[in-house]
C-alpha cells in the first residue's frame, strides 16, 4: 500500500525528530495495549464435522445424452434447468477411494461448474438421509489452487522486479495487513467485540506496520502516519453520523442477511462502519505518502519556500490526485455491485425509492463518507508535512550553513596599479580578464 518514493528524505533534525517521536511513540503504545485488550480469546470455531467431506478429483470420462422432459410450466414461472445432462467418470485422486473411478451427474444449474476430460476438480461426498449408509460422490467446483499460486508468484516477482527491495518491503506489508486482518479483526469481531473499535485498532496497526515497513522510519512516514490516522478518526466519526442520519442498519446485503443466522450477535451496523473504516486505510495511506513525499520534494527543489508556499504548491498536487482517486473509489464500489446495478435496472419502483432502499443507501453512504475521509487528508497531511519540513529546513540551515568564503580579489602588478592611479579622471581603466589579469580593451563604464 502507499506510493513508492525512492529518493530518501533528507535526515529530520534531532529536534524535531524528538516532536515526532514523543508524538507517534505514544499512539503506537495505546495501539498496541488496544490491541490486547480486543484481542479475540474465545473466537467461535466452525465445527468442521458439519461439513461434507471433500476430495479431488480427474474427469475422465463425459457422457452426455438428451435430457429427460420436464412438466409444463405455468406462463409467468421462472423454467428449471434444461441441461446438459448426462454422466461424469471421475478418478478419486486422495480419501478412502483413492484411485478408483467413480460416476456422478453433470452439474447442472446456476453456477454449475462445466467439466471436461482431464479437469481437475473437487468432489464433495453426500450421505442419503433415509440410509446413512449410503453415499455418493458430486462434483462441486474445480480445483483452482494450482492457478492461483502461479498468479500469486507472477504478482510478488513483478513487484519485486519493479520496486527491487521497496517492492519486496511492500509485500511483507502486505502479509502483515493480511495476518491482521485474520488473526484480529475477524475473529475479534466474531468473538462479539464492537466492529468498530477493533476496525479503528486494526486499522491502526495495518497502518504502523505497513507504513514505516514499506518507506522506512523517517519524519516524512511519521507525518504520513499522523495525517492518516487523523483521517481515519475523521472518516469513523463521519461514518457514525452518516449511518444514524439514514438509519441504516447493516442489513442491505444478502451476505450480511445470511450472517446474523450464523452469528446473531455480531452488530451488523458495527460492521458496516468498520467496512468503511479499512476500506478507506488502503487509498488514505496512498494520499498521505503522496502529499509528505510532494512537500519534501518541493522543499528540496526550492528551499527558499515558506510553510505556506510548500502548502499551496503541494495542495495542488494533492488536488490532482483526490480527482483521480475519487472516480478510483467510485468505479471500485460499482465494479464490486454489478449484480446489484444490473437488478436495479429491472426494478420497476420510482428511481426515489430505489436511491433511498437499504442495501443502495448503504453503498451510498459507504462511498461518499470515505471520499470525505479522503479529502480531508490532503489538506491534514499537507499542512503536518509544511510545518515539520520547513522547520526541519530552518533549523538545518542555522545549523550547518559553513561560513561564506572570501572571494580573493585579482592579483594585478605594480606597473598596471601605478598606471591606474596616475590615469586622469573619466580615462577607462582596466578591468581583470577571466584569468585574473587586467583586459586593457574592455571599458567598465556603466550603460545609461
Amino acid at each position: 500500500m502507499g506510493a513508492d518514493h525512492s529518493r530518501h528524505a533528507p535526515p529530520t533534525p534531532p529536534g524535531v525528530r524528538r516532536v515526532l517521536v514523543a508524538t507517534v511513540l505514544p499512539l503506537v503504545v495505546a495501539t498496541l495495549v488496544a490491541a490486547l485488550v480486543l484481542w479475540p480469546r474465545d473466537a467461535p470455531r466452525p465445527d468442521p464435522g458439519q461439513d461434507a467431506p471433500r476430495h479431488h478429483g480427474t474427469v475422465t470420462r463425459v457422457v452426455t445424452e438428451p435430457c429427460p422432459p420436464t412438466p409444463e410450466s405455468p406462463e409467468g414461472t421462472p423454467a428449471g434447468s434444461q441441461g446438459p445432462c448426462g454422466t461424469v467418470t471421475v478418478r478419486v485422486d486422495d480419501g478412502p477411494d483413492a484411485g478408483q473411478q467413480v460416476e456422478t451427474s453433470i452439474p447442472t444449474g446456476p453456477g454449475a461448474p462445466r467439466v471436461e476430460v482431464g479437469d481437475e476438480i473437487v468432489l464433495v461426498t453426500l450421505t442419503d438421509p433415509a440410509d446413512p449408509t449410503v453415499s455418493s460422490y458430486h462434483i462441486a467446483a474445480h480445483q483452482r489452487g494450482t492457478p492461483l499460486i502461479w498468479l500469486g508468484v507472477l504478482f510478488a516477482a513483478a513487484i519485486v522486479a519493479f520496486g527491487r527491495w521497496r517492492g519486496l518491503a511492500a509485500l511483507a506489508g502486505l502479509a502483515a495487513s493480511f495476518a491482521i486482518l485474520l488473526t484480529f479483526v475477524l475473529p475479534a469481531i466474531s468473538a462479539g467485540q464492537s466492529p468498530l473499535l477493533v476496525a479503528v485498532v486494526g486499522a491502526a496497526l495495518i497502518m504502523f506496520v505497513v507504513l514505516y515497513l514499506t518507506h522506512g522510519v523517517s519524519g516524512q512516514t511519521s507525518v504520513a502516519v499522523l495525517g492518516t490516522l487523523a483521517s481515519l478518526v475523521l472518516t469513523g466519526l463521519l461514518g457514525l453520523a452518516a449511518t444514524a442520519a439514514t438509519h441504516l442498519t447493516g442489513f442491505g446485503t444478502e451476505d450480511a442477511t445470511t450472517l446474523s443466522f450464523f452469528q446473531a450477535d455480531v452488530d451488523l451496523h458495527g460492521l458496516l462502519l468498520a467496512g468503511i473504516i479499512i476500506g478507506s486505510l488502503g487509498v488514505l495511506d496512498d494520499v498521505t505518502v503522496t502529499q509528505a513525499a510532494t512537500v519534501s520534494e518541493l522543499a528540496h527543489a526550492n528551499p527558499g519556500y515558506s510553510r505556506r508556499q510548500l502548502y499551496q504548491a503541494a495542495t495542488r498536487v494533492g488536488r490532482a490526485h483526490v480527482a483521480s482517486v475519487v472516480n478510483t473509489i467510485v468505479l471500485a464500489y460499482a465494479g464490486a455491485s454489478l449484480p446489484l446495478l444490473l437488478l436495479l435496472t429491472a426494478d420497476s419502483r420510482a428511481v426515489g425509492q430505489i436511491l433511498t432502499s437499504e442495501f443502495l443507501a448503504q453503498e451510498i453512504v459507504r462511498s461518499t463518507v470515505a471520499t470525505l475521509g479522503l479529502i480531508a487528508a490532503v489538506p491534514l497531511t499537507t499542512a503536518l508535512a509544511a510545518v515539520v519540513t520547513r522547520a526541519g529546513r530552518d533549523r538545518a540551515a542555522t545549523d550547518e550553513a559553513p561560513p561564506s568564503p572570501e572571494v580573493p580579489r585579482p592579483g594585478t602588478g605594480r606597473a598596471e596599479a601605478l598606471r591606474a592611479l596616475s590615469a586622469p579622471r573619466g580615462t577607462p581603466t582596466s578591468t581583470a580578464t577571466r584569468s585574473g589579469w587586467p583586459d586593457p580593451d574592455r571599458s567598465t563604464d556603466t550603460a545609461w
